[in-house]
């Protein structure tokens, strides 16, 4: 029997060229100011790509290939926890579409293939609004934001 699919998308229009969006995903400098994170790989399709903690420890949180790359409009990865990596079945799918939208850019992160209930599911719903809110942020400020930020008690 199948496990239920579920998908996240979410949209952003960023003061930027695609160009500068694209490098901002794909380029461990850069990641790492707004993501905490290093997306590291030759970014040529069928290569690997891991997503690593930007700090003494080095840690590896995911792992996948490059699927498809159309710079600077399109790049499509499958993404795993690293104790899954074995699994086949383990493996979502993050399509990023970098647009040219009049002076911006509309950039829209689709994460499918995921198990619905799941704690990748639960993990990505509250992580990418953040992420990418502090791309945004980066990328018309020259800041990104605490991406690691928690929610105030009440």
């Amino acid at each position: 029997m199948s496990q239920e699919k579920t998908s996240f998308v979410y949209v952003t229009y960023i003061r930027s060229t695609p160009e500068e969006v694209f490098d901002a995903i794909t380029k461990p400098e850069i990641t790492r100011r707004y993501w905490g994170h290093e997306n590291v790989s030759d970014w040529a399709p069928g290569s690997a790509w891991q997503h690593v903690r930007a700090n003494a420890e080095r840690t590896v949180n995911i792992v996948g290939k490059v699927v498809e790359v159309t710079p600077p409009t399109r790049l499509v990865i499958s993404w795993a926890s690293p104790a899954q990596a074995a699994d086949p079945a383990a493996y979502s799918r993050v399509t990023f579409d970098v647009e040219a939208y009049d002076d911006m850019v509309r950039l829209t992160v689709t994460h499918d293939e995921l198990e619905a209930g799941s704690g990748m599911a639960n993990g990505i719903s509250k992580g990418w609004p953040i992420v990418l809110s502090s791309l945004k942020s980066l990328l018309e400020t020259g800041q990104g934001i605490d991406v690691f930020a928690k929610p105030k008690a009440a």
